[in-house]
């Protein structure tokens, strides 16, 4: 039996007549009677007993009503839920952001998008390179926006989106302010605050060293806010991204003598598929006027 069978024998019993169930169906009346004698050897037994103009439902037929019934109603509700989501109607996107990634730089974005696609419902999955990549790949995210101090996988697909310098963040009143890029070199002696989910700590550790420039690590937080309150409050100093400084009170100023930067890219899965609520947010993300946002000011 297949769903023809069922539609064409739920509406003989709406109708009780073959013709206006044919006609209700858009088949010819023989049509629909060769269906309902198949459906009827299907089940072993007798669905309707037609007396001239007057078709009466079996026992049978009524046993089993209610099954076809839920059959057609499942089938249905499958069809509209896979309608809504095509249409964006009621579409779920699970987005990896690296934890380090500051909101600022989304908040256009993420407004936009909400605008324009009101019926995607879009949530969020912060964590490290490692763990992202590791969802991503299991198929648990549909995308990630993430940067890395080494090349990504092979397996992955990366559009850069927008480069940003790396700062250093330091409390009102703190003798770095009188610089307008701050040299690695005159950090040396201060109390750090180590941001532990920084993706780049070997890679800014090795330049300090490089430059035999010593800090002393005070706290360590993988709580982005709290290490920049605990800045803003006079406890020590920092590296952090250029968008990431969000706290009140903090002060910033780029790292140079070297300059010190990141990419921060779109990451998906090499040949995956894109589901149509991924493709639109893929489109949005890639053309978004990153390069037009301004930049952090001091």
């Amino acid at each position: 039996m297949d769903i023809h069978h069922i539609r064409y024998f739920l509406a003989v019993c709406e109708t009780r007549n073959f013709t206006r169930a044919a006609q209700n169906c858009n088949v010819t009346q023989p049509a629909l009677s060769r269906a309902i004698q198949q459906l009827e050897d299907e089940v072993g037994g007798l669905l309707f007993r037609r007396e001239r103009n007057l078709t009466h439902i079996t026992d049978l037929g009524n046993l089993l009503r209610p099954r076809f019934q839920q059959v057609q109603d499942e089938l249905l509700g499958v069809k509209t839920e896979a309608s809504r989501f095509l249409c964006l109607n009621d579409a779920h996107l699970k987005v990896g952001i690296m934890c380090t990634i500051g909101p600022r730089r989304f908040t256009g974005l993420l407004t936009d998008f909400n605008m324009r696609h009101k019926g995607i419902q879009l949530q969020l999955v912060e964590g490290i390179p490692a763990k992202l990549s590791g969802l991503l790949e299991q198929g648990e995210l549909d995308i990630a926006i993430m940067s890395s101090a080494d090349n990504f996988p092979e397996r992955f697909d990366v559009t850069p989106l927008f480069r940003e310098r790396f700062m250093l963040a330091f409390p009102s009143g703190h003798r770095l302010s009188q610089y307008d890029a701050i040299p690695i070199a005159a950090i040396d002696g201060e109390i750090y605050l180590r941001r532990v989910n920084c993706e780049y700590w070997d890679y800014l550790t090795d330049l300090c060293d490089a430059q035999g420039v010593n800090t002393i690590v005070s706290y360590s937080s993988e709580r982005e806010d709290w290490i920049q309150n605990l800045v803003a409050g006079g406890l020590g100093i920092c590296f952090i991204p250029e968008y990431s400084a969000v706290v009140p009170g903090l002060q910033v100023r780029p790292v140079a003598e070297p300059e010190v930067t990141r990419e921060v890219c779109l990451v998906t899965v090499t040949g995956r598929r894109f589901s149509p609520a991924v493709s639109t947010f893929v489109s949005a993300v890639k053309s978004y006027g990153w390069a037009t946002l301004p930049s952090r000011s001091h």
